[in-house]
């Protein structure tokens, strides 16, 4: 395998020329994306930028310490994220999203470093801060989607909840379709792109790595771990999360809260 090409200034230049055209094609097809299109390319650039001038000095630090600061920075982010994409306001469901992530980032990052990569250092940036980045931008999306769901589900529901509480059930068997909807609503993505990877479409890590120069086979070797850690760490903040959300619907009666 040939080594990574490193690209230059010019050649970033470039890229961004792709930009300048599809600007350009907006304003043609006066599609109305122009401002849209410089904002978004001009935060990528920025974010991308700060993120690796960021990410060489944790590498070159190689402080436990300052890996746990990044972990928990990055949990917090993609924590608020999630809540926000729950249209309903409820209290604690920022902390009940965070504590959700945080015990399937946890639980995952432990399992993978000391059982399947083993890397000389729990710490091992290299490993544990793409790793963490992968886990816990997918429990995000899987959280946001499976709390939305759960929310909208309970809302148009609240006779037939009311009915079962008032035939004995408990809050927990009262919801309990709606819950497990919510969750396989979470994981679907999950599903689907397990189902097509490597047939319709290559995952962008497994990309990455073809770039870096690493051999296929290796890259294919990764790819399958990551998406197997994909799918425990979205199916159990997703199990979490849901449980923890019912509460919110239900106060120390087992009454309905509208």
């Amino acid at each position: 395998m040939h080594e990574l090409i490193k690209l230059n200034f010019i050649n970033l230049a470039g890229a961004v020329g792709l930009i300048a055209i599809s600007i350009g094609l907006s304003t043609w097809e006066r599609i109305g994306l122009e401002f849209n299109l410089v904002l978004a390319t001009g935060r990528t650039i920025l974010q991308l930028v700060v993120l690796g001038y960021v990410l060489d000095f944790i590498f070159a630090l190689d402080n436990s310490w300052a890996v746990l600061a990044i972990l928990a920075g990055m949990l917090t982010l993609t924590a608020i994220v999630a809540r926000n994409r729950i249209t309903q306001k409820m209290p604690q469901v920022l902390l009940l999203v965070w504590g959700a992530m945080f015990i399937s980032t946890t639980v995952t990052l432990v399992y993978t470093n000391f059982l399947i990569i083993q890397p000389d250092r729990w710490y091992e940036p290299q490993y544990i801060i793409p790793l963490a980045a992968i886990v816990l931008g997918n429990a995000m999306n899987a959280s946001a989607i499976s709390g939305e769901r759960l929310v909208s589900l309970i809302n148009a529901n609240y006779q037939e909840i009311e009915t079962h509480l008032s035939l004995g059930a408990t809050p927990q068997q009262a919801v309990v379709q709606y819950r497990k909807d919510a969750i396989r609503a979470g994981l679907i993505p999950t599903l689907n792109q397990m189902m097509i990877i490597g047939m319709v479409t290559l995952p962008e890590i497994f990309t990455g790595q073809l770039l870096s120069g690493v051999n296929p086979r290796e890259a294919a070797s990764y790819q399958i771990v990551i998406m197997c850690i994909i799918a425990f760490a979205n199916l159990l903040t997703t199990v979490l999360m849901t449980r923890g959300l019912c509460r919110q619907f239900f106060n120390f009666a087992a009454q309905l809260i509208r």
